[in-house]
């Protein structure tokens, strides 16, 4: 095995443009050699375990049983009497390797599959994944067709090792299965850590034995519907708190274990001392004014002034004087560290008001005390206290970039999402660091047209995820930067198939980022293959945006002129488009150039199409939304 993993590394190369062509696999592999032959299944493969290891065969039972569905045949045996897809573990180590990289042989007689380490065997699998189709195609007569592949020879291995998605499951809960299946979309696309935001304003999410009344109270709220702010009408205390959930320990074990058979550590965060409404409305005596309040159900309680400023008008942080707050988070911490075994755990520290704090007198009264001289410094002292319970647990802290403000603790790591400042501040004092841009990785910004998608306060588009690069050059030492990750906050979020369209495809954009060396990385051919892979969605019932598919419009003035210029990202696809309120649009005018928007009450109707057919939504723009579109 190591002699023909070795005669197959002399002749791999960077692959050309051309060559990229010939797959579609998402992240990009670092290297990928297309061969001469073509390997053509025509039931399937049989496994041939080179290696004992228990954990390997879990792997490929694991494989078999996710490929059942889509007509090829998977068995583990020892025949070789067919084709077979021969998957072994390295003798030897390969330093290029690591411990996620793999190499991977298509021939004519089938696949062999070598890695250091089961995570790597894991990722080889997941880019086999993609090299077959989701489901087997039929002829006329209902009989499966036969599967070619291209003979090649793949070497593949990540550029960081902190490649993550999060999911917000306070604002929305999300049942055990949903966050199972948003596990598995992940792992296809070779991201490795889960960061579980498990509590905040909306809902505390997680059993804690101890402290029963934070699901009995702080996991359920009163429903409400719409969007999230001053529409959401505040609880009244007569309502029942009917919407909402957490999930057991029994549960959070579960989905532990079935993260870790898919290569993924799971992050805990518990946010503190801001975003603790939740856990304020179970035990309000973990406050400066003590007072009752409800769980939040999405009504406005903070006045937002711009630049980061708010005001809170309900009090949802914990007492930073108080020595019975640290008590209660260690014993918080101590369960949560019992149940995650991975090594670092989350503790928020963002958006903290400190107005609070600063009008009661006791915590004035502490502050004088200890030396403190304004709000920064007393969070400071607060995520201090908290990063020593935390480590006292045998875990590492991390938290958002507002951990640095005042002074950061010794040991935490710093997860940077006001741009890449925090993150280069961090890493210059020696801490470790995820890159999460809200410009680059935020996944709940509006991805789309605004006539068609819910317009938030941000815009992120897939070409602006795709540039990401988490080492910016004022980092001078790159290895504290350990990734980055996507994430995803639900106030806009109520359901699994919405969290899916907001992830994808912008969070294949992300992993390309993450995994695929930057001189690999092509944007164009990006979009062929994140093309492909949107009909792989559409195979597995799985919604995903299209929104790559559709016209961006540009209005622009030129002198009292108001114009409008329509682009699109691929060379055949037509955009037809009306401006006399007429419909349907495929009866149009094909758009060929810049074009005058004439005055009155009128409508620009405007769509993509390919050989003929719609290939995204049809866009309705009034003229009134269309001058506010003037730059």
């Amino acid at each position: 095995m190591k002699k023909i993993a070795a005669i197959y590394l002399m002749t791999l190369f960077l692959m050309s443009g051309a060559i990229y062509a010939q797959h579609s696999i998402i992240p990009v592999p670092r290297s990928y050699e297309l061969t001469e032959g073509e390997l053509v299944i025509d039931n399937g493969l049989e496994i041939i375990l080179m290696t004992e290891n228990e954990s390997l065969k879990e792997q490929v039972t694991l494989f078999a049983s996710q490929m059942k569905n889509s007509g090829i045949e998977f068995s583990v045996g020892q025949s070789e009497a067919g084709k077979t897809l021969k998957i072994g573990l390295n003798d030897t180590v390969l330093d290029t390797l690591g411990t996620e990289g793999y190499q991977l042989v298509v021939e004519d007689t089938g696949m062999l599959l070598t890695a250091n380490t089961v995570a790597g065997t894991f990722n080889g699998l997941q880019t086999i994944k993609q090299l077959l189709p989701v489901k087997r195609e039929t002829s006329k007569e209902g009989d499966l067709l036969p599967i070619t592949i291209k003979t090649c020879v793949i070497e593949d291995a990540p550029r960081f090792g902190w490649r993550g998605l999060m999911l917000d499951v306070s604002r929305h809960f999300f049942t055990v299965d949903e966050v199972k299946a948003y596990l598995d979309q992940m792992a296809e696309f070779k991201f490795n850590v889960f960061h579980w935001h498990l509590t905040d304003d909306q809902g505390w999410r997680i059993e804690i034995k101890t402290f029963p009344k934070l699901t009995e109270v702080g996991a359920w709220r009163v429903e409400r519907h719409g969007r999230f702010g001053s529409e959401r009408a505040a609880p009244k205390k007569s309502e029942k708190t009917t919407y909402g959930g957490f999930y057991t320990q029994e549960e959070v074990k579960d989905i532990i274990a079935y993260a870790a058979a898919r290569n993924i550590t799971i992050v805990p965060e518990i946010d503190v001392p801001g975003h603790s409404m939740a856990l304020l409305a179970a035990y309000p005596q973990y406050s400066t004014r003590k007072e009752f309040k409800h769980v939040n159900p999405g009504s406005k309680f903070v006045d937002w002034y711009g630049n980061g400023k708010f005001k809170m008008l309900v009090e949802n942080t914990l007492n930073p004087a108080d020595p019975a707050v640290y008590a209660f988070l260690d014993m918080i911490f101590e369960e949560i560290a019992n149940l995650f075994p991975g090594e670092y755990i989350h503790m928020g520290g963002d958006e903290c008001y400190h107005g609070f704090w600063e009008e009661d007198a006791k915590v004035k009264d502490f502050m004088a005390k200890n030396n403190i001289n304004n709000g920064d410094e007393l969070q400071s002292y607060f995520v201090k206290r908290v990063e020593k319970i935390i480590s006292s647990k045998g875990k590492k802290m991390i938290g958002w970039d507002e951990i640095l403000e005042g002074g950061l603790a010794e040991g935490a790591a710093v997860m940077s999402w006001r741009g890449m400042k925090g993150g280069i501040e961090a890493a210059g004092m020696g801490h470790e660091v995820v890159m999460t841009p809200t410009t680059f990785a935020y996944l709940d910004y509006t991805q789309g047209d605004y006539s068609v998608e819910n317009k938030i306060y941000a815009d992120l588009s897939l070409e602006k995820s795709y540039s990401f690069d988490p080492v910016p050059e004022l980092v001078l030492d790159p290895d504290l930067i350990l990734g980055g990750q996507g994430n995803l906050w639900t106030e806009d979020i109520p359901s699994l198939s919405f969290a899916f369209y907001m992830t994808y495809p912008r969070a294949l954009a992300l992993s390309e980022s993450l995994w695929s060396n930057k001189s690999n990385k092509d944007w164009d051919n990006f979009l062929e293959r994140t093309s492909a892979h949107l009909d792989r969605f559409d195979a597995k019932n799985i919604s995903a945006a299209r929104t790559l598919y559709e016209p961006e419009v540009h209005v622009y003035k030129e002198g009292s002129k108001l114009m409008c210029e329509l682009k699109n990202y691929f060379s055949d696809i037509d955009m037809y488009y009306t401006i006399d309120n007429t419909y349907p649009v495929s009866f149009g005018q094909k758009y060929e150039g810049p074009f005058q928007i004439p005055a009155g009450n009128l409508k620009l109707r405007v769509q993509s199409f390919r050989n003929g057919e719609p290939i995204e939504r049809l866009l309705i723009i009034n003229r009134k939304d269309l001058e506010s579109r003037v730059k």
